[in-house]
């Protein structure tokens, strides 16, 4: 039974609980590095690298860290890893850290990150959160590579930056710009949607479902 549960937790967020196409998150870098096969793989593993280095210390602190200060603790530990991973890819592919640009330090706000610390790293032991982390992770780039595949050899005529010769002469430019983007998003969201119909829970989203709903509320009442 636990080894089930262990493997639940590792590969729901593939569709079950994906992050980009079930849960909504994480659309601003989703639709931003997905231009390009290697982009979207270099931000995808640069994210599942924080999200589970995250997940696992914000596991060992969940009995430390007070209540009142939990997300910006989090903020911090999640800043913490992603300026680790920004210098590591700068000095060692400084050609995936100039692509990926302000979307590589933006991790430290990306709210798949920050909404797993919230929602099951505070919750779990660590090595739940790092299987959360590895799952969440995994979903989010399969997401990213297959919406950059089909924007680059579509859009570009090529993949991995190698030109496919059919492709190359009769692309669609549109498919790399903003609106190819989200029409491609919109699309892969509805296909997982019908694939998925009466199996996944929906998640809540809005105010209620963000980790800063209690926070944001506070300030309210203060101003």
């Amino acid at each position: 039974m636990k080894e089930n549960n262990k493997l639940c937790t590792l590969t729901r967020g593939i569709i079950k609980e994906n992050p980009v196409l079930v849960l909504v998150l994480g659309t601003c870098p989703t639709l931003a590095t997905s231009t390009s096969v290697s982009t979207a793989i270099g931000m995808g593993i640069a994210a599942t690298i924080v999200l589970i280095c995250s997940n696992i210390f914000i596991s060992l602190l969940r009995k430390i860290i007070p209540d009142s200060v939990r997300i910006p603790c989090y903020i911090v530990v999640i800043a913490g890893f992603v300026s680790v991973v920004q210098m590591l890819v700068q000095a060692f592919v400084p050609d995936l850290y100039t692509a990926l640009g302000v979307y590589l330090p933006l991790i430290v706000v990306n709210c798949i990150i920050l909404g797993r610390a919230e929602m099951f790293a505070s919750k779990h032991n660590p090595l739940d959160s790092a299987l959360d982390g590895v799952g969440m992770g995994l979903g989010f780039t399969l997401t990213l590579t297959v919406m950059a595949t089909i924007r680059e050899v579509l859009g570009s005529g090529s993949w991995y930056g190698i030109s496919l010769p059919f492709f190359s002469t009769y692309n669609i430019p549109i498919l790399t710009k903003p609106a190819g983007g989200f029409f491609v998003f919109g699309c892969m969201v509805a296909l997982v949607a019908k694939i998925t119909h009466g199996k996944v829970k929906h998640t809540a989203t809005g105010c209620t479902s963000c980790p800063n709903q209690e926070a944001c509320a506070k300030l309210a009442k203060e101003a």
